[in-house]
């Protein structure tokens, strides 16, 4: 009888801690997100909670211990707003949510998702500031918000993101200064070559090559028209035009 009991809590520790469970709980997270959403054109109709995890799923992708590590969403005429519950994405790597009609704010917790590399939020409705929580996503490489209706300043915490190569915060509505540290910096020029400036009054987009490997950095913030330049020497203050 010991022993039945005793291989029966095995079995449930094993259980507990099934990639396939973890998947369960990914889709309970993804279907959370889907009642928030409308659809017209029924692009989530594969999203189906009974299965035993979202691999299956149109427009999700898992890796081979079915974990969910892509969300492709881009241009499915999708409205609604983004929830909490994206953050429950742990393995997450590429969201992909661009030109739709999200609106409402970002939510701090996709500062959770620290497996993310890309976020493309582009040409939606979404409003508010940008989280500070999002400098938590130290894998990041691509972060993409432009075309939207965002406000406030761009979080000075966004200088710890040391993997950003492209960054676009075009056509919305920030203020302030732009930073100048970290992944923003107009870096050393013993190292990199400044290949093209592009300026509406202020600084507003910088593309650098590194020399030793042909890599890009892509910058972009132009029109926003209460953003003041980069906080470069003084010459401006962090919450300047704010």
């Amino acid at each position: 009888m010991a022993l039945t009991s005793l291989l029966i809590s095995s079995c449930l520790l094993f259980l507990a801690a099934s990639p396939a469970l973890a998947s369960n709980s990914e889709g309970e997270a993804l279907c959370a997100f889907k009642s928030r959403l409308s659809d017209p054109n029924n692009v989530l109709q594969s999203w189906d909670q009974s299965l035993v995890n979202p691999c299956t799923w149109f427009h999700v992708t898992c890796d081979s211990q079915n974990r969910v590590i892509r969300l492709d969403l881009g241009n499915s005429n999708i409205t609604g707003a983004l929830g909490p519950e994206l953050g429950r994405l742990q393995n997450l790597q590429y969201l992909e949510l661009y030109r739709n009609n999200f609106v409402g704010k970002i939510p701090e917790e996709l500062g959770n998702l620290k497996s993310l590399v890309s976020m493309d939020l582009y040409e939606n409705q979404l409003e508010g500031e940008i989280p500070k929580s999002l400098s938590k996503l130290k894998s990041l490489r691509f972060m993409r918000l432009n075309n939207n209706k965002i406000t406030g300043s761009i979080p000075r915490e966004l200088v710890k993101l040391s993997n950003l190569k492209v960054l676009d915060f075009s056509n919305n509505d920030l203020c302030g200064t732009i930073p100048v540290d970290g992944p923003f910096s107009t870096f050393p020029p013993e190292r990199y070559e400044l290949l093209t400036i592009c300026t509406t009054g202020a600084l507003t987009l910088y593309i650098f090559t590194i020399l030793s490997n042909i890599s890009l950095y892509i910058f972009s913030f132009e029109n926003n028209k209460r953003l003041n330049g980069p906080e470069l020497l003084g010459l401006a203050s962090y919450d300047f035009g704010c």
